[in-house]
């Protein structure tokens, strides 16, 4: 079974790499030689290798975001899971009467027991759904990336708030407000 698992995932990369390089030759083939940058790819990358994308999108410091990111979403799970069924199992020893209780946990009595072992289990549970966040958050945050990448932030792009006093038409008095001008 892990042999199929692991050629399953073996063919996903190769088939991810070949289409990045079909990619590669279609870009090169533009009558202008001008190379897009394409936001499926960064997708993609992202999809298979969290970072990866952000790589190729040269943003090399959001890898040591995600990379952090998931360090920290690691230790709290191994965390709380540690805890967890360190307060389960004292529970369980304590129902069945049956193994030797752990003498540090005398002090905590089985409804104790059962609301610590609710809290780890709770914060596994939602250290969980920070890793799909993350995981998620990466891919959209290459999408968009990769879209912006030709955008072009010059000088001549730009915003002015001023505040103004406007004449109103119907009672002929003046209203405080802000104008927006903007330029590109």
């Amino acid at each position: 079974m892990a042999t199929r698992s692991l050629s399953g995932f073996t063919l996903l990369l190769l088939f991810c790499f070949l289409s990045g390089s079909a990619l590669a030759q279609q870009q090169e083939q533009t009558p202008d030689s001008i190379r897009v940058h394409s936001p499926k790819k960064a997708a993609l990358l992202s999809t298979v290798l969290p970072g990866a994308g952000q790589f190729y999108n040269k943003k090399y410091w959001k890898i040591g975001v995600i990379a952090a990111g998931t360090g920290a979403l690691i230790y709290s799970f191994q965390f709380n899971t540690k805890y967890y069924r360190l307060y389960k199992n004292e529970l369980i020893i304590r129902q069945q009467k049956s193994g030797i209780p752990n003498p540090d946990l005398d002090r905590y009595t089985d409804g104790n027991l059962n609301d610590l072992q609710s809290f780890y289990r709770r914060n596994r549970d939602l250290t969980v759904v920070g890793f799909g966040l993350l995981y998620v958050l990466n891919i959209i945050d290459a999408t968009v990336d990769a879209h912006l990448f030709d955008f072009d932030l010059n000088d001549s792009l730009s915003m002015h708030l001023r505040p103004t006093l406007q004449a109103m038409p119907t009672d002929y008095t003046l209203a405080k407000g802000f104008s927006i001008q903007f330029n590109f």
